[in-house]
């Protein structure tokens, strides 16, 4: 399993959020690296992963359709498993991504316990055009608190389709980027650019760990 570990506060970190990939591109991508970043100004050390189908993409080149949900899932059940071994129980240990990586670990939170949280980059909540085929009915099985960080111009998920799905996301703390699309890219015409949205992704990160996982 290829790791790339972002280390910035010191050897046992007070927080650590496992970061996982999505679907298309690989765990040391621009975005991904982008917000690894942002999130370790924000004293969040992260710990990025690639699961199989991407693993064997980098060693030869082919692209592929993601693994099944269960191989997913036990891929990242293992690495929670491995990464709160290596930690111990004292660090708050979350788990999120980048769009599929994100749903992923919603579901894995869904079903396991030993995670504190749960952190999502612009959650898939349909696929883009198909507003009618939500992907939220496993957040009320949650065990750990949640936030997605979703662009108001997401394809995958806009404000104004959350009409109707209030009960499902009543669970889970949404926080909207303005104009931002899947990649966080805002318009041309905004002042704001993707790295400030961002670093307003990491900061809210921060605050939804101050205030929800604090013991």
């Amino acid at each position: 399993m290829r790791l790339i570990k972002i280390k910035g506060c010191g050897n046992r970190p007070e927080v650590v959020l496992i970061l996982a990939h999505g679907a298309g591109a690989p765990a040391d991508s621009p975005f991904m690296e982008a917000v690894a970043k942002a999130l370790s100004q924000e004293g969040i050390d992260t710990v990025r992963f690639e699961f199989p189908y991407m693993q064997k993409r980098r060693l030869d080149g082919k692209k592929r359709p993601p693994d099944r949900q269960p191989a997913l899932l036990e891929c990242y059940s293992l690495l929670v498993d491995e990464i709160r071994g290596e930690l111990g129980e004292q660090t708050r240990l979350l788990v999120g991504g980048k769009s599929m990586g994100g749903r992923v670990a919603s579901i894995l939170a869904s079903q396991r316990k030993g995670i504190d949280g749960v952190a999502c980059f612009g959650f898939p909540f349909h696929p883009p055009g198909k507003p009618d085929r939500w992907r939220t009915g496993h957040f009320h099985e949650l065990k750990s608190p949640m936030l997605v960080l979703q662009g108001t111009r997401d394809p995958f998920g806009k404000p104004e389709e959350v009409t109707g799905h209030e009960h499902e996301l009543e669970v889970v703390r949404l926080r909207w980027l303005e104009g931002g699309n899947h990649d966080f890219q805002p318009l041309k015409s905004q002042k704001l650019s993707q790295n400030d949205l961002i670093t307003e992704a990491a900061r809210e990160t921060r605050r939804f760990i101050d205030e929800c996982l604090s013991s």
